[in-house]
């Protein structure tokens, strides 16, 4: 039997460290996770991952250091962060210097420790910022323009990643992905919101919105954790690949699909103040480069992945 694999994973309570953990409970590893909290990660208690918890605020360079020294893993995946661009503009400060930050604790403290293990440095599709319609689907080689305090600190982090590549000859690998779908998340986005919004309304009450005309990119989180594994197994240290679906779709139209769902009438009401300082109006992006590379392509349709957020919910 192969050696197992040691895979450390910071921010392993949160949405997509969740699914990470289901997807890894087949494979031959050992798993040491990392947050500031455990939260419930399995619903199903007959999983066989070899899985250790540590509470640790990545900000505490000694103790992360520490810790990676003790394991010595061989794949870091990195998922902790700020990673709601709407709370990002309510603490700009706190979004860059925590995002970047821990980011560059981790990836310095591999390099003084001097271990030869794989990093995947997880960014987004918000580093694109504003574009023209006219070239979309976007694609790895696009100008990044970032234009959220989130964006440009997920832009620094990608940038970052560059440098210890290059300067040190680290094995990072980078992705740019997509808005995510799947139950479990939390309802500080978009979909989940909406999804407790209607939930919780009585008949003929107010969905209270932002701007429904933007253009989003979904992908299923399970799609997600299994494109991460592929970049790690098979993907190039220091080439960035979109994890998308290729498909845009406008908000108002989940929102009266969710509504639709439910078999409510209800009244879709905009509120200012869930107008962002800035936004992109249309993001779509090609998944081109990571299917002709490593074969990765979304098995999951929106509606299927809808489908379960409801089910979960309702």
């Amino acid at each position: 039997m192969p050696e197992r694999k040691k895979i450390l994973i910071t921010g392993v309570s949160g949405f997509v460290g969740t699914y990470m953990l289901k997807f890894l409970s087949c494979k031959n590893v050992a798993v040491l996770g990392m947050d500031k909290e455990r939260k419930k990660l399995f619903d199903d208690g007959n999983h066989k991952l070899n899985y250790e918890f540590r509470s640790l605020d990545l900000l505490d360079f000694t103790r992360l250091k520490d810790n990676i020294r003790s394991f010595m893993p061989d794949i870091i995946m990195h998922f902790a962060s700020l990673s709601n661009v709407a709370e990002s503009w309510k603490r700009p400060d706190y979004a860059y210097t925590n995002n970047t930050n821990i980011f560059l604790n981790l990836v310095e403290a591999v390099r003084q420790l001097e271990f030869d293990c794989k990093i995947l440095s997880v960014g987004s599709s918000e580093e694109y910022g504003k574009v023209e319609e006219n070239i979309l689907p976007l694609t790895e080689q696009n100008h990044l323009n970032p234009i959220s305090p989130y964006a440009v600190a997920r832009a620094s982090q990608e940038m970052l990643s560059k440098v210890y590549v290059d300067g040190y000859g680290m094995k990072i690998y980078l992705t740019r992905s997509f808005n995510h779908i799947g139950p479990g998340q939390s309802s500080k986005f978009f979909i989940p919101s909406m999804v407790k919004q209607v939930l919780e309304a009585n008949e003929n009450d107010n969905i209270q919105t932002g701007d429904l005309s933007i253009i989003r990119d979904f992908v299923d989180v399970r799609d997600v954790v299994r494109a991460y594994w592929m970049v790690l197994e098979s993907g190039r240290p220091g080439s960035v690949y979109n994890i998308c679906s290729g498909e845009g779709r406008v908000l108002r139209d989940i929102v009266l699909k969710i509504i639709e769902l439910s078999g409510k009438q209800l009244n879709v009401v905009k509120d200012p103040n869930r107008i962002r300082p800035a936004d992109n109006q249309a993001i779509i992006g090609s998944y081109d480069k990571i299917f002709n590379e490593l074969g990765w392509e979304p098995k999951i349709h929106f509606d299927q992945s809808l489908q379960d957020v409801l089910s979960e919910r309702f």
